[in-house]
């Protein structure tokens, strides 16, 4: 298989992570992921971060992030929308996943409208590690083969490749043929990209990627 046959067939990001992935016709990729992907995070009451396994809901949210303006939007699934100018409060220090990490807090009218709109107290924050663990997990690759495998074995016509969550979505290779990379290095437009492991099971990929359910 030559690599003039293998082709990039999607590419999904938010700029909130747990938020609803959209679909993006190109990303820049740097060390700590795709510019503008999962740059923020949601926390709760006691400074641990949120994501879709403890609020489902947050999966009915859709962020939009224009770096360059410092802009960010909030939409949520009854039509309201928030978007203001980024301005940043205090540094805290949260929980992200199993370790302790900075964040700045964003002080505007997102975590108002987070806690009346999902019905708990939550604040939004930018963390210093980049996407998720920096950059042991810069990126995520998934095949469309891999993924017409699965509908077949779960005897579905298809299955919503953003169930995964992947930021990257390629074609031209045979079911989980991208499973054999871990330890190479694979060339995805201009950036090398260093494969470190695969991603672990996870409860979210059970959810209804629009509604959270």
């Amino acid at each position: 298989m030559t690599s003039a046959e293998v082709a990039v067939t999607g590419l999904s990001v938010t700029p909130v992570k747990a938020m609803r992935v959209v679909a993006v016709d190109s990303i820049e990729l740097g060390p700590l992921g795709a510019d503008g992907d999962r740059t923020f995070c949601v926390i709760d009451e006691r400074g641990r971060m949120v994501n879709g396994k403890t609020l489902n809901t947050l999966q009915t949210v859709i962020a939009s992030y224009d770096a360059p303006a410092g802009e960010l939007g909030l939409v949520f699934p009854d039509g309201t929308a928030t978007r203001a100018q980024l301005e940043f409060g205090q540094t805290l220090s949260i929980r992200f996943f199993s370790h302790q990490c900075h964040a700045r807090e964003l002080e505007g009218p997102w975590s108002q409208a987070l806690s009346d709109q999902l019905g708990r107290p939550l604040r939004l924050v930018q963390p210093e590690i980049g996407v998720d663990r920096g950059r042991q997990g810069a990126a995520s690759v998934i095949s469309r083969g891999s993924l017409q495998r699965l509908a077949r074995e779960a005897g579905q016509e298809t299955v919503d490749a953003r169930r995964f969550r992947m930021l990257i979505e390629i074609d031209g290779v045979a079911a989980h043929a991208e499973d054999a990379w871990v330890g190479r290095q694979v060339r995805i437009g201009d950036a090398l990209l260093a494969v470190r492991g695969h991603v672990g099971r996870c409860l979210i990929t059970s959810r209804d990627p629009d509604t959270g359910e």
